[in-house]
């Protein structure tokens, strides 16, 4: 009876170090991964940002030159008059 309760308790200790063990490895590679995800998630933002401004500066330009295209042409013939 004696070596049933030793055995449990030390199958019971092995357990409780193996959870123990799971929770430590699970919240480092948690850590981790956040550290790792960081920097990408900023470049991609950097980017994001360039892409962006790249786009306004385009539509300004196209803007531009369309205004400049309507101040060329003649102003509308009014019939009624």
């Amino acid at each position: 009876m004696r070596q049933a309760v030793v055995t449990v308790e030390i199958f019971l200790g092995v357990l409780i170090g193996l959870l123990a063990g799971m929770l430590l490895c699970a919240r480092y590679l948690r850590q981790e991964m956040a550290a790792n995800i960081g920097p990408k998630l900023e470049h991609i933002e950097q980017q994001l940002r360039t892409l962006q401004a790249e786009l306004n500066l385009d539509s300004a330009t196209r803007l531009a030159r369309l205004t400049e295209r309507l101040g060329e042409l003649p102003p509308p013939h009014d019939e009624a008059a």
